[in-house]
This record gives C-alpha cells, sequence and structure tokens, in this order.
C-alpha cells in the first residue's frame, strides 16, 4: 500500500486528491482553525506532496535525470519553510491532479503478444512406430511425423505427406478462404485444420515456427517504440534553472525571501502538466462518441503526424467473408436461378465457408431446405450429394477434373469473375458441367469515398495483403488504391510498414487480423477493426474502430491533429499566465497564496479550452 502510494499508483492517487482537496478548502475558509493545533493544508502536503518528493529524489540521485518533479519540490519547500501551508498543498494537489489524468489517457500496456503466445499450441500428436503419442509441442524434433486431427491448430511448420484438407491460414496471410493442401504441400504452425486428418513431417522445431518468429518480431518492436514524454519534463531542465535564476534574482534585487518563495510557486508547471491530458482527454471522449477507441495520449500524437496509411484488404476494405457474387448456367436444362438451388441444396451441410455462403445466398433469395442424399465432403477438394435424384458434384478446377467433368464451357462466362479477383466453385450433375458460382470478399461500400477523403487531407493510402495479386489489384482498383503490395507474410508487411515508419512519412497501419499484428505494432499508428477484427489485433493497435465503420477514419485523424494544436495552445497559454504571475510576484503584488490562486488561472484556462474539443462534429 505505501509503495502505491509512493509511486503515484491511480487508485491511491485519487484518494489522496479527494482529501486533499477537502483539507485545502477547510484550510482557506479556517473552519478547523481552532480544533486543531496545526493547518489542516498539511494533509494536501503530506498525501500529494511526499511522493512528489520521492519522485524527484529518484530522479537526480537514482536516474541522473531533472524533471518537472524538482522544480515542484523546491516549491514545496520553500512554502513550508515560509510556513504558507495552503500554497504548498495547493500546488501538490494540481500536479497530482495532472498525474491523474496522464495515468487516465496514457492507456493500459498491450495485450497482443500475451494474446499470441496464447495461440501457440501446445502440444503435438506424434506417430511413433505407428502409434500416436502426445507430446509438448517444445519437444517435437525436425523429422517428427505429426497426426494433425479436423480442427486442430497445426502443431509446427512441416510438410503433408500423407492425406488432404483446407486450411485456414489467416492467423499467417489474412486471407478470407481457407487454401487446400495436399501431399507435398508446406503448412505454417499456428494455422487451422478444417476437413480430415492428414500426417505431416516437422521442418523446424517449436522455437523456430513462423508463429513465434511472430511472436519475437512483435516484442521487439513494442520495446522500440518509444513513450511519448511530456513536455513539462521534456524542458524541466531548462524549466529549474529559469526557476531558480528568477527566484534568486528577486531575492537579491528586493531582498524579500517571500517574493522569491511566490516566484518558485508561480513557475510550477501545473498548466504544463495539465496542457497535454487535458487536451488528450477531451480528444478521446470525443472519439468515443463516434465509435472509435483511442487507447492512450501518446496513441493521439502519434495518429496526428501521419501521413502514409496502409490498409489490409480482408476485412478493412472488404467485409472479410466469402460472398455470392455470380451464379451462371451453361446447360439449357437450368436457369441460372435453378444452378443457385442445385449448388446450396448439395452444399446444405457443407462445414466449409464457401459451401455456408452459396447456401446464405439461397436462403436470402427465399429458397428453402429440401431433402438431399449420400452428401460426402471430398477434404479439401469439394463435395457430392443426390439431389434431385442426380448425383451433383460442387468444388474447384481440380476437383471437376480428378472426376472426369470439362469446365471448358465456363470458360468465357468465367473469366470476367476470376479477374476480378473471384473463386469459382463448378456444378455438375453425373459428371456433365451445368454451371458455375462466383464468390469473392466484397468492397464495403464506403470504401472509396473513404479513400477519396483521405487523398483530400493530404493522406496517401496503399493496400497491404496476404491475398494474391489478382484479388487485391481488383480490390485496389475499385476504391482508388494505386499502390499494391500482394503475397505477404506478416513479416513481409512489417518490413514494409518499418521502412515507412523511419522516413518522413508516418504510416498507420490499419487491419483486423492476428497476421496484421506486427505491423500494427511496428507501425507510428495502428488502428483496428474492432467489430469483426481478431482478440490481438485490437489488442495490438493504438485506436479501434469499434463498429468497422471506416469512413470516420478522416475524422479521426483531423481530430488528433485539432487535439495536438490545442495542446500547443495550451502550452503557450500556460508560459504567458507565468510569465506575468513572475513579473507580479516580484514587485510585491502577489504573495504566495494570491501567486497560487493566480497560478490556477492556467489550470482552468487549460481545462475549459480543451473542453472546446468534445463539441466538434464528424460532419
Amino acid at each position: 500500500m505505501l509503495n502505491h502510494w509512493l509511486e503515484n499508483e491511480p487508485k491511491e492517487t485519487l484518494v489522496c486528491a479527494v482529501i486533499s482537496v477537502i483539507s485545502l478548502v477547510l484550510s482557506i475558509t479556517g473552519a478547523l482553525m481552532n480544533l486543531l493545533p496545526f493547518d489542516i493544508a498539511w494533509m494536501a502536503i503530506i498525501l500529494c506532496g511526499i511522493p512528489i518528493l520521492v519522485g524527484a529524489f529518484k530522479g537526480v540521485i537514482c536516474e541522473h535525470d531533472i524533471k518537472a518533479d524538482l522544480l515542484v519540490s523546491l516549491a514545496l519547500i520553500a512554502s513550508v519553510a515560509t510556513k504558507e501551508f495552503f500554497a504548498a498543498g495547493e500546488v501538490a494537489l494540481i500536479m497530482q491532479i495532472g498525474s491523474l489524468l496522464e495515468d487516465y489517457t496514457s492507456g493500459k500496456a498491450r495485450e497482443g503478444i500475451e494474446k499470441l503466445i496464447n495461440i501457440r499450441p501446445q502440444t503435438a500428436r506424434v506417430l511413433r512406430d505407428e502409434i500416436a503419442t502426445e507430446i509438448p509441442v517444445e519437444q517435437v524434433k525436425v523429422g517428427d511425423v505429426i497426426s494433425v486431427i479436423a480442427g486442430e491448430t497445426v502443431p509446427v511448420d512441416g510438410t503433408i505427406l500423407e492425406g488432404e484438407t483446407s486450411i485456414d491460414q489467416s492467423v499467417m496471410t489474412g486471407e478470407s478462404i481457407p487454401v487446400d493442401k495436399a501431399a507435398g504441400d508446406t503448412v505454417s504452425s499456428g494455422t487451422i485444420n478444417q476437413f480430415g486428418t492428414f500426417i505431416m513431417r516437422a521442418d523446424s522445431i517449436s522455437e523456430n515456427s513462423s508463429l513465434q518468429r511472430m511472436v519475437r518480431l512483435a516484442e521487439e518492436a513494442e520495446e522500440n517504440k518509444a513513450p511519448i514524454v511530456t513536455a513539462a519534463d521534456r524542458w524541466a531542465t531548462w524549466l529549474v534553472v529559469i526557476a531558480l535564476s528568477c527566484a534568486i534574482i528577486t531575492w537579491i534585487v528586493t531582498g524579500q525571501f517571500m517574493r522569491a518563495v511566490t516566484v518558485l510557486v508561480i513557475f510550477c508547471p501545473c498548466a504544463f502538466i495539465l496542457a497535454t491530458p487535458t487536451a488528450v482527454l477531451a480528444g478521446i471522449g470525443n472519439a468515443a462518441k463516434y465509435g472509435i477507441v483511442v487507447r492512450s495520449g501518446d496513441a493521439v500524437e502519434r495518429l496526428s503526424t501521419i501521413k502514409r496509411v496502409a490498409f489490409d484488404k480482408t476485412g478493412t476494405i472488404t467485409y472479410g467473408k466469402p460472398q455470392v457474387t455470380a451464379f451462371v448456367s451453361v446447360d439449357k436444362a437450368y436457369s441460372d436461378n435453378g444452378i443457385l438451388r442445385i449448388a446450396a441444396l448439395a452444399e446444405q451441410k457443407s462445414e466449409h465457408p464457401l459451401g455456408k455462403a452459396i447456401w446464405d445466398a439461397y436462403e436470402k433469395s427465399g429458397g428453402k431446405n429440401e431433402a438431399i442424399s449420400d452428401f460426402r465432403v471430398i477434404a479439401g477438394q469439394g463435395i457430392s450429394a443426390v439431389v434431385d435424384g442426380k448425383t451433383v458434384r460442387a468444388g474447384k478446377e481440380g476437383f471437376m477434373k480428378e472426376q472426369g467433368v470439362d469446365i471448358s464451357a465456363c470458360s468465357d462466362a468465367c473469366k470476367p469473375e476470376l479477374d476480378k479477383g473471384a473463386t469459382a466453385v463448378y456444378i455438375a450433375t453425373d459428371k456433365t458441367l451445368i454451371g458455375f458460382i462466383a464468390l469473392r470478399d466484397t468492397v464495403r461500400e464506403d470504401a472509396k469515398a473513404t479513400i477519396e477523403k483521405l487523398k483530400s487531407i493530404g493522406i496517401t493510402p496503399m493496400l497491404l495483403t496476404g491475398d494474391n495479386e489478382q484479388a487485391a489489384s481488383a480490390i485496389a482498383g475499385n476504391v482508388g488504391i494505386n499502390d499494391v503490395r500482394a503475397n505477404l507474410l506478416p513479416e513481409e508487411k512489417m518490413n514494409i510498414i518499418k521502412s515507412y515508419s523511419v522516413g518522413a512519412d508516418p504510416i498507420c497501419m490499419i487491419g483486423d487480423g492476428v497476421n496484421d499484428a506486427l505491423a500494427l505494432t511496428s507501425a507510428d499508428a495502428g488502428i483496428a477493426m474492432g467489430g469483426i477484427g481478431s482478440d490481438i489485433a485490437v489488442e495490438s493497435a493504438d485506436a479501434v474502430l469499434v463498429s468497422d465503420d471506416i469512413k470516420r477514419l478522416p475524422y479521426l485523424f483531423n481530430l488528433m491533429q485539432k487535439v495536438m494544436r490545442k495542446v500547443h495552445v495550451n502550452i503557450i497559454a500556460s508560459l504567458v499566465i507565468n510569465l506575468a504571475a513572475v513579473v507580479l510576484s516580484a514587485i510585491g503584488i502577489l504573495t504566495p497564496v494570491t501567486g497560487a490562486l493566480w497560478h490556477n488561472c492556467g489550470s482552468v484556462f487549460v481545462v475549459v479550452n480543451a473542453a472546446f474539443l468534445l463539441h466538434l462534429k464528424d460532419e
């Protein structure tokens, strides 16, 4: 408890501040003057002042660093020495209120790295002498043969030896559609096996896996992101020198120690301390009204400097779910709607995202469930079922070729959809192609307008995605993004982000998935999609769009710029007020008590001025 108080922990500081306010009110009114043998203002001096004195002592002796606490400590000691207890208590209280506001706006420590660690597989099912033995993943050796069943996470990087499946690679690439895998294909640690069982060979140990590398890189990026230093601490050395010089000169010239004490009280950087957190708090509050959570005070400063924005594609520019965009018949016996019906009925029991999307499109068109039989899943390839007495097959090109189905009749009709980045699911009855269904991740309605608005305020957009180049270029063209980078792994995204963050164009990453965590952490600022985004992306970001409303982005950047302008105005105003007070103190008009009250004028001004930020609106 004592350590928490001396270390300015928020809960303890809040209790001390409340008690101090009461004690200072009683002190200035003289309510308990005849009942206590001491000035009740001593409560504020002890409760709020001692942690400041301890902090100043540690800064000078242990860290060899002069901070704003040192100047406050000098004013406290001088005020107590001259028995101006109210002035001492008032200065200590204001400083602790500033500390509370800073704690409130500094945000909680990021938990993204912790969550990356938590998704790592804990065990692996290793086959030794044809017997499956479950062992800790750390004990897996290169060359071990591992069995991975449906729904399990791949324990280490490796190569499939037997079996066919679909792998959810969103952790590593962000792709919304699972990737089919067969013998000879590689799989990565942390990705998820969606269908069937496959046998793989371990190509690396757990410590060197792709997911573990992501954890290490995220930790390094977090350590390299320096915290923002407040204006008062940045200029503390000069403030101390100037304050002491002014106080000594005043004492020498006037011969009155009391005036020198008043100068020290006036020079306390309370308004400086309040200038940043009050404006930041108002800006964060305003953003929250529009569904934007800004996680920290230093995030506000970094967001205000952004000149370039990198978007992930899936779930950010797009909705992050495959949707049916076309269904076309190439057989006169079936209408286009008939193709959707027969495919949906065949897929109605499928757990594959593409199958679910086809069924959803059929249901939305008014379709109803009908009986089918002999439903089968061919893992990683397609499905078959008996519908209306015919064997219906649905799957990708490779599956159709294996089943002896010629898909050339669809080539011309399918090409425009494939050029837009769509995935084609071909439909055949009794080994005769009857049509195809195109699915792709669709663009958000407000994406194009958002990109245009960002360009108009001087921010350059770019697209970084793990999806293929064809799909990425099609999406980027639709929304007006010229700079496109595709087929990127998380580490590659991070390296691109880093190449910009060290230059003159501060960059912001906007993403929604686990694969974006490295880029979000490495960027000058990161923004996550809160509604559909992964917990790891959200915890790795500086700001979160709670309702996934990307059209708020231009307002967010504009608001953050206004917040920082308000901070600068507050600092300049507090300097002017303090300089005027120094002159009045030196000529004897202000005493330590009236000086303390005048000194509050600067604090009141910065609070009121910051409050205007709460009334800004997103037009």
